[in-house]
């Protein structure tokens, strides 16, 4: 099976690797950055930029699916100033499934835009807090794009050789970024109701993405 998918890819280790699966798969994808900047600083951005950049490079067979695969652009969507909004008391312990919603939510916009059907990312299973069964349920159901997980079975260590043997490895390294808003107890069991209440009261999930998404600015890779 292949498609068109929207990846959302954050600079870390793990989502270029899922990036270059699905490339080599004969995938068409469209990369999407989610920024948190300026609460964070650019590097998230540059190390995303530089992954694909060096997946486009390479020689071999993911390098010519990546020259032939992949958009030439990285679109970039700031999400900061939203995020803020789901720091509050009363939604703050479910910070971090709102904030994959959000960015699922943003990837719909765009894959209307290029006729996606696949929302790709590199979660695997209970690394952490959003990445319970639980959690991601309850973040798929945020978007109508199906999703594509191809390294939901893999532990880290096996991930991070992957990397190794991308290049990327070296790349990714370093801090993560994506929790610098996030509560130190994170709930890892999503409740629905609770979730689209807590949204609804931050302004609506699909008028916090079409406000981010906005604002979006296309990156030449």
């Amino acid at each position: 099976m292949t498609g068109t998918c929207v990846a959302l890819v954050s600079g870390g280790i793990d989502s270029p690797v899922a990036v270059a699966r699905m490339l080599v798969k004969g995938w068409k994808v469209f990369p999407l950055h989610a920024s948190q900047e300026p609460v964070t600083g650019p590097a998230a951005e540059q190390k995303t930029i530089a992954l694909l950049q060096h997946l486009l490079q390479l020689d071999g067979p993911v390098g010519d699916a990546a020259r032939k695969n992949l958009s030439p652009e990285l679109i970039v969507v700031p999400v900061a100033e939203k995020l803020a909004l789901f720091t509050e008391q009363w939604n703050h312990t479910e910070y971090f499934i709102h904030m994959k919603r959000l960015f699922n939510a943003i990837a719909t916009i765009h894959g209307e835009e290029i006729d996606a059907t696949h929302v790709l990312t590199g979660e695997n299973l209970g690394q952490v807090s959003s990445q319970t069964l639980g959690n991601l349920g309850g973040v798929e159901i945020a978007t109508p794009l199906l999703p594509l997980r191809p390294l939901l079975a893999f532990d880290k260590v096996t991930i991070m050789t992957m990397a190794r043997r991308l290049g990327t490895l070296g790349i990714s390294e370093g801090p993560e970024v994506c929790d610098a808003l996030g509560p130190s107890k994170p709930t890892t069991v999503a409740n629905k109701e609770w979730l689209e209440r807590s949204e609804d009261r931050a302004g609506g999930l699909q008028q916090l993405a079409s406000s981010c998404f906005s604002e979006y600015r296309k990156v030449s890779l």
